[in-house]
């Protein structure tokens, strides 16, 4: 151990460990859970800090050589050398003081070090008041929940929602031809195509990655440079147009300072928008995985209009028994994100006066959901869709038996006399066809027309 201080005193600290007493008292303080914070958002911090670096550095407030080691510590924090240093609990102070302290002392040490100091030499590299020059955790935090969530958006989630896209659209082209069913009320209805089923699911992932896209420009917004209340007490007034100008040629985003600093540390609106379009797009992966999960059920006793791919056993007692795992695993990532964009919800509600105080939490389970979704998208493309079969015959077969069939017979027959067909048929365990042939309602010709499945897929051509 050794002995570094800060504004309560002494504190002892490992020896191998880059932070300081902040951080040592962060870690006694706050025994809570084993949840850190993610990579992404320990990356944003250090883009943080070494953008600031380099505006004071250019502004004149801070001399190069500390800027220098400031910018080069800093660096190892966005390639991900240091995560390690960064130890505080996720369930902390409400402002994330503690993980911006962290940052602080981590960087500073290290800073030391590259300029040939011994670690908690403040007067070579001080946390506060050179690394953390011209900020606030109030506005670093924010910035940096800002930062990795909409990298995580452009990066990850967007990319993988658009190949899971594709592959619905494909299967959607390449099901056009095959009839069966339609369901409504999980009873039988109309017919409709695979490929027009298929489609909807398209659909809804094309309509969540325009939802998501649409909330980006908010979270472009950067809270960098409102210090403790949004005011922007103790930095030049250039200084958070070129901090962020730095981030944004960094990240090759289009990051661009909060047009009103007050609601950007007091609110996280932005990010109660961005994890209520998560949760949309989790409750279309979850509607879309159910529906392939029923629709390959069986293979012998329930629907089996498609065959999934076949990637692992499906029991340890039932031999040759194969479950739809991967429908499953996203079903389960979808209920997450649900969970975690009630939390988010929740704690966007506590923006007390100048200040949200559930900040980590918030960056938490937001960013999360963005990694969730994302890799769950990807593993869904992969081990499912694109394996997705249709089982033909049996699509066409319950298409035909279908009783909703009678609906195309009821403006040439009435309503009643087609009900009291497809009641019939189903007493008499025939098809509407059948029935309506043996009443002889339309003639052969005419019921051929009517009754014509693929043309009841597609009433106006």
């Amino acid at each position: 151990m050794r002995t570094e201080r800060d504004s309560m005193g002494e504190m002892q600290v490992p020896d191998n460990a880059l932070y300081g007493a902040s951080t040592q008292r962060a870690v006694l303080n706050f025994p809570v859970s084993s949840l850190r914070f993610s990579r992404r958002f320990i990356a944003g911090l250090g883009l943080i800090k070494l953008a600031a670096a380099r505006t004071n550095r250019d502004l004149g407030l801070l001399a190069a050589e500390q800027a220098d080691a400031i910018i080069r510590a800093a660096s190892e924090v966005v390639d991900g050398t240091l995560y390690d240093q960064f130890v505080v609990d996720i369930f902390q102070t409400g402002s994330g003081t503690s993980t911006n302290m962290n940052a602080n002392e981590v960087i500073a040490n290290r800073a030391i070090q590259l300029m040939g100091g011994k670690m908690g030499d403040k007067t070579l590299v001080h946390g506060n008041d050179h690394v953390n020059m011209s900020q606030s955790s109030n506005d670093v935090i924010p910035t940096a929940i800002h930062i990795a969530a909409a990298q995580g958006v452009q990066q990850d989630l967007v990319p993988a929602l658009k190949v899971l896209h594709a592959a619905l659209d494909r299967k959607a082209r390449d099901f056009g031809s095959v009839i069966k069913v339609g369901r409504t009320h999980l009873q039988d209805a109309t017919p409709i195509t695979l490929g027009q089923e298929f489609s909807g699911y398209a659909a809804q992932i094309q309509f969540g990655i325009e939802r998501i896209e649409r909330c980006q420009a908010s979270l472009h917004e950067l809270a960098l440079g409102g210090t403790a209340v949004g005011t922007g007490l103790n930095t030049h007034p250039d200084f958070a147009a070129r901090a962020i100008a730095e981030i944004a040629s960094m990240t090759g985003i289009n990051f661009i300072e909060a047009r009103n600093h007050f609601e950007a540390q007091a609110s996280r609106d932005a990010i109660v928008e961005l994890s209520g379009q998560l949760r949309t797009v989790a409750v279309s992966m979850l509607k879309i995985a159910n529906d392939l999960r029923w629709l390959s059920s069986g293979p012998r006793c329930s629907i089996f209009e498609i065959t999934l791919p076949e990637i692992q056993p499906g029991s340890s007692i039932m031999p040759a028994k194969v479950n739809p795992v991967i429908c499953e695993s996203v079903m389960m990532v979808a209920a997450h994100v649900m969970g975690n964009d009630t939390c988010v919800m929740v704690c966007g509600q506590h923006g007390n006066f100048e200040l949200n105080v559930m900040l980590p939490v918030i960056a938490y389970n937001a960013l999360e959901s963005v990694e969730l979704l994302a890799s769950a998208a990807r593993n869904f493309t992969n081990n499912c869709v694109i394996g997705i079969e249709a089982n033909v015959e049996r699509c066409l077969d319950f298409a035909e038996k279908s009783l909703a069939t009678c609906t195309s017979l009821a403006p040439k027959v009435g309503y009643d006399k087609a009900a009291k067909i497809a009641k019939l048929a189903f007493e008499q365990d025939k098809t509407v066809r059948e029935v309506a042939r043996e009443m002889g309602v339309l003639d052969e010709k005419e019921l051929a027309r009517v009754l014509d499945l693929m043309s009841m897929t597609r009433p106006g051509l």
